[in-house]
């Protein structure tokens, strides 16, 4: 019995074939750019840390093959990055959005900057007074 749950994970691999387009580029050299470049602000969802261009997770093939069928049957790319960030969330791209909810973290380096320029000069200020 131990030995039938020790092998549970085991038979848990899949073993369904790799995306069509996961790693076979579109015939036509534009589209093929196009493509690329969208895969490269396209943030892989296993290694978080690579674009899908450069992962060789099985995810960042499945997305790979979706933008690379999406580009060949027409689709604007910034569509496909619109369906993905629907899909998976905005952390999927890595553009930034300027989503209102999001204007406080742009804004806090600007503020943070100003209280700093207004300290040191209310510092320099007080030093020339003092002889």
């Amino acid at each position: 019995m131990v030995l039938l749950l020790m092998a549970t994970p085991v038979l848990a691999q899949s073993a369904l074939p790799p995306a069509p387009l996961a790693d076979r580029q579109l015939d036509d050299p534009r589209l093929e750019a196009k493509a690329r470049d969208l895969m490269l602000t396209i943030r892989c969802l296993t290694c978080q840390s690579q674009s899908i261009a450069d992962s060789n997770a099985s995810m960042a093939g499945d997305m790979r093959s979706q933008i690379r069928e999406r580009i060949a049957a027409g689709e604007d790319p910034e569509a496909i990055r619109g369906w993905l960030v629907d899909r998976y969330g905005d952390w999927v791209s890595y553009e930034p959005t300027a989503a209102p909810i999001l204007w406080p973290l742009w804004a806090a380096p600007v503020i943070l900057l100003v209280l700093g320029l207004l300290l040191m000069r209310g510092r320099i200020r007080r030093r020339k007074r003092t002889p």
